[in-house]
């Protein structure tokens, strides 16, 4: 039996007791009325799908974020790895495990990422958007570096957030040069630095820092009002001018594209038409490399719940 093996260095037949993070779960039934949780478990080095039968509790949908301690066989299905657990509990106080190596971190260089944004944020042009791009930095800096970007879609890691607005700010430079005629190159870079801070209220944390839920002003408003409201009052604070805060509330307020996406409003200026698609390529590929590492080139992955379709792996 193996014990304190990485996820990412699981074999076919490998029998392993491991601690492991819950990353999602639910109790269902078989057609024969037998109960069984289906999972998701994960550490630092990625996650896999878990099955474990004829379990009626009491790990559950309510132990999503916590560490639990899992006793199973590794087998194949449909082309990937699955964890088969033959016993799961909660990880106790007198248990001795490293939580370092099980939570998932971007990989990325944080104080480095940071530095960018900063420089990025100085070469602003109009001064009102780059003082409240630093005003906001000062005030949400720290989350902003270290919380996930989603729950579980995309950048669902520690430093998620900040390495999927640095990237997006790298294309959105890119897009402002290439665009320069019609684009406003300040406002652009200004909405896609600020789109998600309100996230940090938006999500619930577990105590290692990643997102387990939403909280009540999350489920009721979302991070797209939240956002827009914050942009808002510290406009007015800094006595910026009422059209660049209201172009800047519509960027955060239409950077889901669409209202069955989650959007307030559809875009409609350049900046925000950009942000959006911007939004749209980060998370994608991102979504792409997490589910491409769980598969061998030449294979499909199964149909994946974000991108309606399955995706496949090529030399």
């Amino acid at each position: 039996m193996l014990r304190n093996v990485k996820i990412a260095d699981l074999n076919v037949g490998d029998v392993i007791e491991c601690y492991f993070i819950l990353k999602e779960a639910t109790s269902k039934t078989t057609a024969n009325g037998r109960p069984y949780l289906s999972a998701q478990v994960s550490d630092r080095s990625g996650y896999i799908t878990m099955m474990v039968w004829d379990y009626p509790g009491p790990v559950g949908e309510a132990n999503v974020g916590q560490v639990v301690k899992v006793r199973g066989e590794v087998i194949e299905y449909r082309g990937t790895h699955q964890l088969t657990g033959h016993r799961i509990r909660l990880a106790q106080e007198n248990d001795v495990y490293d939580k370092s190596m099980l939570v998932p971190t971007a990989p990325i260089d944080p104080e480095q990422r940071m530095e960018e944004i900063q420089k990025l944020v100085q070469s602003l042009e109009d001064a009102d958007y780059r003082s409240l791009c630093e005003t906001m930095l000062r005030r949400h800096g720290e989350a902003f570096r270290n919380i996930p970007a989603a729950k579980s879609v995309h950048h669902s890691f520690l430093n998620g957030l900040l390495m999927h607005t640095s990237n997006m700010l790298k294309i959105a430079e890119l897009m402002a040069e290439i665009y320069s005629d019609v684009v406003d190159r300040s406002l652009l870079l200004a909405g896609t630095l600020l789109h998600d801070f309100a996230k940090e209220e938006e999500f619930v944390f577990s105590e290692l820092g990643l997102s387990t839920g939403y909280t009540v002003k999350g489920q009721l408003l979302g991070h797209l009002v939240m956002g827009a409201q914050e942009v808002a009052k510290v406009a007015a604070e800094l006595g910026i001018p009422e059209e660049k805060s209201i172009l800047l509330q519509h960027m955060l307020l239409s950077h889901h594209g669409e209202p069955e996406f989650g959007a307030a409003v559809v875009p409609m200026c350049a900046e925000a038409e950009l942000l959006s698609k911007i939004d749209l390529i980060d998370s994608r590929m991102e979504i792409y490399t997490e589910a491409l590492a769980e598969i061998q080139p030449g294979m499909f992955t199964n149909r994946i719940f974000a991108l309606d379709k399955k995706i496949y792996r090529h030399e």
